[in-house]
């Protein structure tokens, strides 16, 4: 059995008027894609702005059907430590360890009560492999998507606990994108904030990723009050 790299770095900027086109963070990310089928992603994510600033370490498995395994995250904000949580998945549950200066030590379990479509762990990249783990066939298909979360920010920028989140999504069509990172063939969607069980609606968050199985986030950008847009400029993929 062999595995396989996808590296690569994304660039957030404002679109906000009086910062446009200013850099407003930036994360890097390594998807591992093991000879048994199985996944794992790691990414770390720095956000300047607006205050407080966030930043995140992220370890996530996925199994060879594409299911949430575990995850660790570590999570700073303001240049503090917030808090480190651990995520196990079992058949039927979710496990979570977490610890910070805000809560304690919190243990956690939630029983799935009927399907899990992933683990929203916020980095902008796992939004993209996300959708890439559902099967899309036909523009202006939309489906809700019940989803757990580390935390129901919009930045992640809580401790690690578990949060239940249904999130809509709409599959726009395939066409051919450029980026600073070179031009690929590509699949378009966009996020609605208007799936059952919201935790605080979201502003609309259109992207686009690669049309291939390993599902790259390629460019999109979030509206309403955050006005922000991420772009891919580095990727490295070995090929088998």
């Amino acid at each position: 059995m062999s595995r396989r790299n996808v590296e690569g770095r994304i660039l957030y900027t404002s679109r906000k008027p009086e910062r446009l086109g200013q850099e407003r963070g930036r994360e890097s990310f390594l998807f591992t894609h093991h000879g048994d089928g199985s996944t794992t992603l790691r990414a770390h994510c720095e956000i300047d702005e607006p205050d407080p600033s966030v930043m995140r370490d992220v370890v996530y498995g996925l199994d060879a059907q594409g299911r949430p395994a575990d995850c660790a995250i570590r999570l700073t904000v303001g240049d503090r430590f917030m808090g480190s949580g651990w995520f196990r998945f079992g058949e039927g549950f979710i496990e979570c360890e977490s610890y910070g200066p805000s809560i304690g030590r919190v243990s956690q379990r939630a029983e799935l009560d009927g399907r899990l479509d992933g683990f929203g762990t916020h980095p902008i990249v796992a939004d993209g492999f996300l959708l890439s783990r559902q099967s899309w066939s036909t523009p202006g298909e939309r489906r809700t998507l019940r989803l757990y979360l580390p935390s129901p920010d919009h930045r992640g920028a809580t401790p690690p606990l578990l949060a239940r989140v249904a999130i809509d999504a709409v599959f726009l069509g395939r066409e051919r994108v450029t980026v600073a990172a070179g031009g690929f063939d590509a699949r378009r969607f966009q996020f609605l904030d208007e799936g059952e069980d919201g935790m605080g609606q979201h502003p609309p968050y259109e992207l686009w990723i690669t049309d291939d199985t390993d599902g790259v986030f390629l460019k999109g950008g979030v509206g309403g009050y955050m006005m922000t847009w991420y772009e891919l400029v580095e990727l490295r993929r070995e090929l088998v």
